[in-house]
């Protein structure tokens, strides 16, 4: 079964996901993979801001929390990273093997 936005029949997917963070957030890089096997419950994000730099980690969440607000009451789970440009950097090479091209 595919998980369904109510009144709207467009699946919930990793690019859905990844444009509305994008439309939402000033982003250097988003990456999502759908970690329920497709069905659009659960995602894995990755989510590189400069705009991120000085923020605190609860701030970075709550950022893009707010940002999948319109897709949250349907998202059964949310993990995420929030980096700055420099901090991906550094960290890349520790992402999942999903994220790893």
């Amino acid at each position: 079964y595919q998980r369904r936005v109510r009144g709207d029949m467009s699946v919930i997917t990793s690019d859905l996901v990844k444009q509305t963070i994008e439309k939402s957030l000033e982003t250097q890089k988003v990456l999502v993979y759908d970690v329920s096997g497709g069905c659009g419950a659960k995602f894995d994000l990755v989510v590189v801001s400069k705009a991120f730099d000085g923020q605190s980690l609860l701030d970075r969440q709550r950022a893009v929390n707010l940002s999948l607000d319109p897709l949250m009451s349907k998202i059964h789970a949310v993990t995420m990273k929030t980096w700055t440009p420099e901090q991906f950097e550094q960290r890349k090479d520790t992402l999942p093997e999903h994220f790893k091209c």
